[in-house]
């Protein structure tokens, strides 16, 4: 089985914190939709359609500025090239985008699931994003989405935000329960240096939050979700049991998935294990430019290291059977004894699998270097 994963480049405007790639100027959105139609129909005999298609998802950018007669374009190509046993077809929205009969429309091609990206509904918060939607739309959005026939969806919140109280975030994970999603995203959020929040942090404009009170932030948005029912199955990532998302979790166990578009990533492992990316460069891509970059082989060392930092972010965490099995790696006795301290601290659980617990998850990374870094 694999996936697919398509970059829709545009947005409306550059939100203060995102690192993807996108554009603002949205006039390309039909040619763009031509050339990735292309892009799909090189793969047609290729190793890649080797597999069944298990999901699909629209990424970006802002998939919801396509529309929906675009997005139907790009399913029937891809249903044509591509063996399919679909189990699931994901779309990010934007608030603003939003109505009835978008949302009809988008079921009636195929969408079986939307993830929607609020991140707060605090206005002053909003406009420190430099988010395109109000609070109002939000709110409408969601009504729109609870009264659709769209039963999976998810929606996305950020934590962590410079200035942002405990009793902010507690409003807003309060006001989103009130519409019973079955999944909700919440990221912490991260300074990336190459953003208009990054330039405001090295310059001493914006000071990000202290590790302390992000950590409070994480505690508060368990405990809220936990009491609902929703559980934490990812560090990022709350559902309801079985409103998981299919596609982000093969990401972490390694399924093969092909990236489309403009900065999107992907990932094959057949005889050898191979990564790319492709350009971050719209104007090339409309030109039929060949952007594939970055083509690297990985050894089965590197995936082992990256199924132990992905899968110990889950609630499943890792098979120490799987590391030997697929990847050949079997754990020494430096590490066993470290597993078997922070097991003692209950931070871990070891056995035939290895696990996080909700203390440990909250330091995942420094108890993910350590390990790798005792192999």
């Amino acid at each position: 089985m694999s996936g697919l994963y398509i970059h829709i480049p545009f947005c409306k405007q550059a939100c203060s914190y995102c690192d993807f790639y996108f554009v603002t100027r949205t006039s390309e959105r039909e040619h763009f939709v031509d050339q990735l139609i292309r892009e799909i129909q090189d793969y047609e005999g290729t190793a890649y359609t080797s597999e069944s298609v298990e999901t699909i998802y629209f990424g970006g950018g802002t998939p919801s500025l396509l529309e929906p007669k675009q997005v139907e374009r790009i399913l029937h190509e891809i249903c044509r090239i591509f063996p399919l046993d679909l189990d699931e077809i994901t779309f990010e929205v934007n608030p603003d985008d939003v109505t009835k009969e978008f949302l009809q429309a988008l079921k009636s091609i195929g969408i079986t699931r939307l993830s929607m990206g609020v991140q707060t509904f605090q206005p002053e918060l909003l406009e420190k994003m430099n988010r395109a939607h109000s609070r109002d739309e939000a709110l409408q959005c969601l009504e729109v989405l609870q009264q659709s026939r769209f039963n999976s969806f998810t929606v996305d919140l950020i934590y962590g935000n410079p200035g942002q109280t405990l009793d902010q975030l507690n409003s807003d994970i309060e006001l989103l329960l009130e519409f019973d999603p079955p999944h909700i995203s919440a990221y912490s959020l991260t300074v990336e240096p190459d953003t208009r929040l990054g330039r405001q942090v090295e310059l001493g404009r914006i000071v990000a939050p202290e590790d302390d009170a992000v950590a409070q932030h994480f505690d508060l948005v368990y405990n809220k979700l936990k009491e609902h029912g929703i559980q934490r199955y990812e560090v990022s990532n709350y559902s309801k049991p079985g409103c998981e998302a299919v596609h982000n979790s093969n990401y972490w166990k390694h399924y093969n998935y092909l990236g489309l578009g403009p900065g999107a990533h992907s990932f094959w492992w057949e005889e050898k294990v191979e990564r790319w990316e492709q350009k971050r460069d719209l104007r090339a891509y409309l030109r039929g430019e060949d952007i594939q970059t970055n083509r690297e082989i990985l050894t089965r060392e590197q995936l082992a290291e990256e199924r132990l930092m992905m899968g110990l972010r889950t609630r499943e965490g890792v098979g120490v059977k799987e590391l030997e099995r697929r990847y050949d790696y079997s754990l020494n006795d430096r590490q066993k004894r470290y597993l078997e301290d922070r097991q003692a601290e209950q931070k871990m659980l070891f056995d035939e699998r290895i696990k996080l617990t909700d203390e440990g998850i909250k330091i995942a990374d420094a108890i993910i270097l350590d390990l790798v870094t005792l192999y």
